[in-house]
């Protein structure tokens, strides 16, 4: 058994020959947001992730962080940014589905730690791959605390559609799915694991992450 979604959404990315945060994209857009189509309604989820994204390009807009010695440094900030916008422990409950339950307080916690771990390996670092693809804000759609914000990624090749589904938690919104030209990050991750708990349990699920981290850390 393998976390095969990212390598699958990583050879589509690809195959279209994105850039190499355009990769990154699949998780959160850190693009620039010109040319938006539709007005930003303040306090909004869509004002919520534009926000998110201005701060990433500061980051990505610092040349010293361009530099190999300051990869660590780099990758903190990212890290420190995508924190207050990603709800990862909502993620991780939902990858899991009905095994959550099963899990103690120590378990989850551990859990949920290590599939941050394993996303956050996936959009940090390469902060030189940017190479001006734009982002088209289409629509929001909201019902009570939920929210789905619809997008394009435009590069020069091609536009791909990214949907952000977020929580309203204590008056902020948190980003607790990305569906990627139609294909769910929460959905995906849950077969996944789903299979890997049937197989090697979830000690055995654990191992898994840990291994894929300490691979993507060593590269």
């Amino acid at each position: 058994m393998s976390l095969a979604w990212y390598d699958q959404v990583t050879s589509f990315c690809r195959g279209k020959r994105l850039s190499v945060l355009s990769l990154q994209v699949c998780l959160l857009v850190l693009f620039m947001h010109q040319g938006s189509v539709m007005a930003v309604e303040s306090g909004s989820a869509t004002e919520a992730i534009k926000g998110t994204i201005d701060q990433v390009l500061v980051i990505l807009g610092d040349e010293k962080f361009k530099q190999p010695e300051y990869a660590d440094e780099s990758r903190a900030a990212l890290e420190q940014v995508m924190a207050k916008r990603f709800d990862y422990a909502e993620m991780g409950k939902r990858t899991l589905g009905r095994e959550w339950k099963k899990l103690n307080a120590t378990q989850q916690q551990e859990f949920v730690e290590l599939f941050k771990q394993f996303l956050s390996n996936t959009y940090t670092g390469n902060v030189d791959g940017f190479t001006g693809e734009q982002v088209e804000y289409i629509k929001e759609r909201r019902k009570g605390k939920f929210a789905e914000v619809q997008t394009k990624v435009i590069s020069k090749k091609l536009t791909i559609p990214i949907d952000y589904r977020l929580l309203k938690k204590s008056s902020s919104w948190r980003v607790y799915d990305v569906v990627i030209d139609g294909v769910s990050l929460v959905k995906n991750f849950r077969g996944q694991f789903a299979r890997i708990i049937k197989a090697t349990g979830f000690q055995g699920l654990l191992d898994k992450l840990r291994s894929k981290i300490a691979k993507k850390t060593a590269k």
